[in-house]
């Protein structure tokens, strides 16, 4: 465990990466015996700090969601981060990464609720019940840390390594949907680099929903009505650069686009 002083100085390292566009040396390589524990406080932390700042929560993300990305990072669970409204980018927009340091792409199936949920002891049912809309998605990732050199404690502490998000223009209502057998196409300049479908996240993304609703509620948190939940990616990421343009085609739920560039 990390003391309270240690903490709040890896909290500014990273808000100060986030800030400048510079990557920070990893957290694990310098100190070895943070642990997940820790990393959440740091995320706290930094959260905590938006919000003084003015920011505005919108929600979550939920990562390390299959099981080849748990094995990577030797963890046995997914983890979170938080969403804030000046992460979002347009849907069919043209957006700036300048402000992001090695950004990649994913393709995923968000959640917007109806009610709240309060964990810890939701059930797939509850959380069922509990949303409104389900929409397609893409998670910008992006990691203040240097060169992707990081574990578990490292991708938490960095807000689950979350950077912006995209949301589609359909939403769909969750009973018109079996969210297992949702597939997607991600494409890179018009060419397809990734397949996958919603059975990659935890067996399904309720799953995922629930995970969170559950942890959060173990540390105090509830989610809240409106909130929207990135439940996790379908396939594999992708790197991204100026003038690239990605695309995300779901099954019932249509397609996501956003182009990339860099001023």
């Amino acid at each position: 465990m990390l003391n309270e002083s240690l903490l709040h100085t890896i909290a500014e390292e990273l808000a100060t990466a986030e800030r400048t566009a510079k990557p920070s040396k990893p957290i694990s390589e310098r100190f070895p015996e943070v642990g997940v524990e820790d990393a959440y406080d740091v995320q706290r932390i930094n959260a905590n700090r938006h919000i003084a700042q003015g920011r505005y929560l919108v929600g979550y993300k939920v990562g390390l969601t299959s099981r080849s990305a748990q094995k990577h990072f030797n963890v046995f669970e997914p983890d979170f981060g938080h969403l804030f409204g000046d992460m979002a980018w347009r849907d069919e927009g043209e957006e700036d990464l300048t402000p992001l340091i090695q950004p990649r792409i994913e393709a995923e199936i968000a959640f917007v609720l109806g009610r709240d949920l309060h964990g810890p002891g939701i059930t797939a049912a509850q959380a069922f019940q509990a949303v409104d809309a389900v929409v397609g998605a893409m998670e910008i990732i992006d990691s203040r840390l240097a060169d992707w050199k990081i574990k578990a404690a490292d991708t938490i502490a960095d807000n689950g390594s979350s950077a912006r998000y995209v949301l589609g223009s359909r939403f769909v209502s969750p009973r018109d949907l079996n969210l297992t057998d949702i597939g997607m196409s991600l494409s890179k300049n018009g060419e397809v680099w990734q397949t996958g479908a919603g059975s990659a996240v935890m067996g399904s993304p309720w799953n995922a929903l629930v995970f969170l609703a559950n942890t959060l509620g173990e540390r105090g948190t509830d989610l809240k009505a409106g909130q929207i939940v990135l439940s996790g990616a379908l396939a594999g990421v992708l790197p991204m650069k100026g003038g690239d343009h990605f695309t995300a085609e779901f099954l019932k739920l249509g397609r996501v686009s956003v182009r990339a560039r860099r001023n």
